[in-house]
């Protein structure tokens, strides 16, 4: 018989009461002055751990949606950030102190390369919250993001019942601010030449364009106040760039999750589409481009009549269209991972990369390490893959697309020989992938963190993020030669037990809300699996949080793919328009098939691990 997952209303005196465990991390901390934290260091006041990676998109929306809450409840609250790598990149600790900057993180951070404090708390997706009272105790998780408004409430009453008890304490934070340096880039994201010469560069972390001279250092013009902000001087983190047909050049204002036009003739900044809202499930995929909200755009170009947007955020490619002013998705279906076919089947993993030749639109599809392109198929399109595999298989190899592997690649530049030159980002490399043979090579290393490339005469112009600036390379007539480096993620699998498994997607309504059932189920799961054939029943669609899955005989190990959404609503009798909130989660767990192992699979979306 089929149970349906329990959902109950949370209450602080409905749960057995969790001590916190200890916060350890191999490399240390940042924004703490060298300071070392301990819980008992944050005893009286209400602590918010941030699980998060660097690579992960919604792991950056979960950044910014914490921001209003670490303002206004600067002096009750410590939010720390548990850095929990899932590439071997991300594992550096210098490359974790470049990330908390880049994204202006402004909360202690610990760096857990190891995942020991992930594994302390039995955490299993990026991102993942977990709320500690001021007594020291786990009282709410929540995986994935949209949980602000939940979080408010639950440390406004955090707030009212240890301030009743006396064991609120109130004052400053651990925060240390560290110093700033002073150069004319910061983390740039992406480039374009302009016609007359010289460069437009998106300084992301600066909030601004700058345009530089023909030498790829001298500024010319900075475009925006360095102030993160909307408006017509005012950019939040911009990344790529692209030349519109009527010369303006379209920027994708990344974390105001809009499309922005700057003229370079005037240098005035207008703005294209997007609200500066970021999209939600629910909301519409396609109409007036200043009335359409959307998700994390990273990068533009133009391609078959339209700009093309890579939508980071939602795992999409959206199309933009100049003549009418209107948006709307051209491939993808907001689930993530590596799947190929029809553009409106196909999964994608934050594309993050674009470049257009006549006839294909070049992906860099980050987090499946993948370089992937759309092309015409009759009167539509449809996504192919030329080198990856999927979401946790990653590392530097040249050769047969077949076998090659990258490391999160954020750019792809399209070079006159009808070759693709990926900015390889997290293997600080500049490799090429030939499609008249197959093969991938290595045309440089040691690039710090290349997210970008174009085309300079016999040059090809690299923007190195994490050394701040342009560096000038000369095409090479041949490949620079590297020893082959494969990784899966350090994850470790999950031993599930052959048969019969049970997957539980747990989700318990944030405190003042209740499930939305106006309109039918509010719950949705959709399940998958890396490779197809693990799974011999239970892959599909359906409205239970809860489901028997059947494992096939003879597949050892793969990875399930599961995503979970549900809705509720304010419960408030008197309030006759409450506002609703769309809960939703992507795991992707690595599993292993062995005797003994578990029979059950549970998720936590929100709530606490049943």
């Amino acid at each position: 018989m089929r149970v349906r997952v329990p959902v109950f209303q949370w209450t602080m005196t409905s749960r057995a009461r969790v001590r916190a465990p200890e916060l350890i991390g191999k490399g240390g901390w940042l924004n703490t002055g060298d300071t070392e934290i301990t819980l008992a260091d944050l005893r009286g006041r209400i602590v918010i751990l941030d699980f998060w990676t660097f690579c992960c998109v919604n792991c950056l929306h979960v950044l910014d949606e914490l921001r209003e809450l670490e303002e206004k409840h600067r002096d009750t609250v410590v939010i720390i950030g548990v850095h929990s790598p899932k590439f071997v990149h991300e594992a550096e600790h210098q490359a974790v102190v470049d990330a908390v900057e880049r994204y202006g993180v402004h909360h202690p951070v610990l760096d857990d390369p190891e995942l020991a404090t992930w594994k302390q708390y039995a955490v299993r997706a990026w991102p993942t919250l977990v709320v500690i009272d001021p007594e020291g105790y786990i009282v709410a998780q929540h995986a994935g993001e949209g949980h602000a408004h939940a979080l408010a409430a639950l440390v406004a009453e955090l707030e009212a019942t240890h301030e009743a008890k006396g064991t609120l304490r109130r004052g400053d934070g651990p925060y240390v601010a560290p110093e700033p340096e002073a150069t004319d880039l910061r983390f740039p994201g992406k480039v374009l030449p302009l016609p007359g010469g010289g460069f437009l560069v998106s300084d992301s972390t600066r909030h601004q364009l700058v345009e530089l001279a023909a030498d790829g250092e001298t500024v010319v013009r900075r475009v925006g106040s360095g102030e993160r902000g909307f408006g017509p001087d005012a950019f939040s983190e911009p990344q790529g760039l692209a030349v519109l047909p009527d010369g303006t050049v379209a920027v994708a204002d990344t974390v105001n999750h809009a499309l922005r036009a700057y003229d370079p003739a005037t240098g005035a900044v207008t703005s294209l589409a997007g609200t500066g809202r970021q999209w939600m499930q629910g909301r519409p995929t396609s109409g007036p481009a200043l009335d359409t909200d959307l998700s994390s755009p990273w990068d533009v170009a133009w391609f078959a009549g339209r700009l093309w947007i890579a939508m980071a955020g939602v795992h999409q490619l959206w199309t933009y269209d100049p003549e009418t002013g209107t948006v709307e998705v051209a491939a993808g279906t907001t689930n993530e991972g590596l799947v190929d076919g029809p553009a409106a089947e196909a999964w994608f993993a934050q594309p993050s990369g674009l470049a257009a030749t006549e006839d294909r639109l070049w992906i860099a599809d980050s987090e499946t390490s993948a370089l992937r392109y759309v092309e015409r198929d009759g009167e539509g399109f449809a996504v192919r893959t030329a080198v990856g595999t999927g979401l946790f298989d990653f590392g530097h190899r040249d050769g047969a697309a077949g076998q090659a592997l990258f490391q999160h690649p954020l750019g792809v530049t399209a070079l006159p020989d009808g070759s693709v030159a990926v900015s390889d980002t997290y293997n600080h490399a500049l490799r090429r992938y030939d499609p008249a043979t197959g093969e991938v090579t290595t045309l440089a290393t040691d690039l710090r963190e290349p997210s970008d490339a174009v085309l300079d005469g016999d040059d090809i112009v690299v923007v190195e993020s994490a050394r701040h600036r342009l560096t000038r390379l000369r095409l090479p007539e041949e490949a620079v030669r590297v020893e082959s480096v494969a990784h899966r993620t350090q994850r470790a699998a999950t031993d599930i037990a052959p048969g019969r498994l049970r997957l539980d997607v747990v989700f318990q309504a944030p405190a003042g809300q209740k499930l939305d059932t106006r309109y039918g189920p509010s719950t949705r799961l959709l399940v998958s699996s890396t490779p197809p054939e693990l799974l011999a029943e239970g892959a599909g669609s359906g409205t239970d949080l809860g489901r028997d899955l059947v494992l096939a005989d003879g597949v050892t190990s793969g990875v399930l793919h599961v995503s979970a959404m549900a809705a509720s609503c304010d419960d408030d009798p008197a309030n006759e328009y409450p506002a609703c909130h769309m809960h939703q989660q992507d795991w992707g767990v690595p599993v292993q098939v062995v005797a003994g192992g578990a029979e059950r699979l549970p998720l936590v979306l929100a709530g606490l691990d049943a």
